[in-house]
């Protein structure tokens, strides 16, 4: 038995194609619909799986191919995360035979095809359920590497991307001097399709590190949201969901993961590094002219359109680049709109790992560097006002 599916978003195929192949299905992928229909003559399947939400061409106009041009009734199920009535009704109407809401498990999708067109009887499938989640987005995270050999914890970083689909993990080897990049290509073995290794030969520093990583995921087209999240996963991969699901379900352009102490939260910090995190806040948020309680959280998504706004030029200090961050994007688009843009959402978990690189006399260097973002951007703003003042009078 045949399956072809088509997404314009390879994240969401390949756990698919995984799973039907194990089952017995033979299952050609495709994120080129157009290149899908070709396919679709070629392949001959017993079943078609769409999404609808596609560049050039739509699901609901390979529907309308196989149903009207090629006067096919080969089973066709929309797997999409279009909920709104009036797509699914004309769905239907136009011959499809199931429609599916993302997200939802791929045992509900497997279940779906059996229904459909039976279970193939071969020997060697494979029984076992699988626990992933097919999401409605995919989301790009980088995560700069610097010396991490001893402290990377692959195994939690392998198990979540196995058991999450739609998530890109984009591993910077800023430099490394000991085995880090060697223990990167290892975690990447065998899971090229969702793990990448982006390589510094030489030491840049993390603000460094996430910029090119930033700008290098913001090239994947099938990527909806980027973000970054330290390699200590002082911030787990579940609590770093949680902010890509506040980013998915809002009008946000950047939502931020936040250190705020509350009731039934698991925050731990040493009192010396608390005492300079609560200067250090107190000077960012006159910088910024925002009530942000935690710039730099190292967890953080950003829709995609905002990329090269915030991460496009080089960032002016080594540590607070995330102060550069929400800098550049009220800037770029006024105070007032920036504001309503940016997200603080309060972590369930953060935990100060042992081994950091940032010392206490490190935390102090912090404010000179503060002074010197409020020094260039207030300059950046000048220039800005008077390029955007020349533009105006020209027109």
């Amino acid at each position: 038995m045949k399956v072809l599916a088509i997404d314009d978003q390879q994240l969401v195929l390949l756990p698919l194609q995984k799973r039907l192949t194990e089952l017995g299905y033979e299952v050609k992928i495709e994120t080129d619909a157009a290149k899908g229909l070709d396919l679709y003559d070629s392949f001959i399947p017993d079943l078609v799986v769409v999404d609808i939400n596609m560049p050039q061409v739509s699901g609901l106009d390979v529907v309308k191919y196989i149903r009207t041009t090629k006067n096919s009734q080969t089973p066709i199920m929309i797997l999409s995360g279009n909920i709104q009535d009036d797509t699914i009704t004309k769905a239907f109407d136009l011959g499809i035979n199931d429609y599916m809401k993302k997200p939802l498990s791929l045992n509900e999708i497997c279940a779906r095809v059996k229904r459909l067109i039976g279970l193939p009887q071969v020997q060697n499938a494979v029984k076992s359920n699988s626990h992933i989640m097919i999401q409605q987005r995919c989301v790009g995270v980088v995560i700069p590497c610097y010396n991490e050999e001893e402290r990377l914890l692959s195994d939690k970083f392998l198990t979540y991307i196995d058991k999450n689909s739609g998530y890109y993990l984009c591993f910077v080897n800023d430099g490394s001097k000991d085995k880090t990049l060697e223990v990167l290509h290892e975690l990447q073995k065998g899971r090229e399709d969702f793990i990448t290794v982006y390589d510094c030969e030489k030491n840049g520093g993390k603000a460094e590190a996430v910029r090119l990583g930033m700008l290098y995921m913001a090239k994947k087209e099938d990527l909806d949201y980027i973000g970054f999240l330290d390699a200590d996963l002082s911030t787990d991969l579940a609590d770093f969901d949680d902010l890509v699901k506040t980013i998915e379900t809002s009008e946000f352009k950047i939502v931020s993961g936040s250190r705020i102490a509350r009731m039934g939260a698991n925050i731990t910090k040493e009192s010396a590094r608390k005492i300079i995190s609560l200067t250090i806040n107190f000077i960012i948020r006159k910088i910024l002219s925002m009530d942000f309680k935690d710039t730099q959280c190292g967890a953080k998504i950003f829709h995609k359109d905002v990329i090269n706004i915030a991460f496009k030029e080089k960032f002016v200090t080594q540590w607070v680049f995330d102060v550069e961050v929400f800098k550049r994007m009220s800037i770029y688009f006024g105070l007032k709109k920036a504001k309503a843009m940016l997200c603080e959402k309060p972590l369930k978990r953060w935990i100060h790992a042992e081994g950091s690189k940032l010392s206490i006399k490190d935390s102090v260097k912090i404010v000179g560097q503060l002074g010197q973002i409020a020094w260039v951007y207030r300059l950046k703003k000048i220039r800005y006002k008077a390029a955007l003042t020349n533009v105006l009078n020209v027109a």
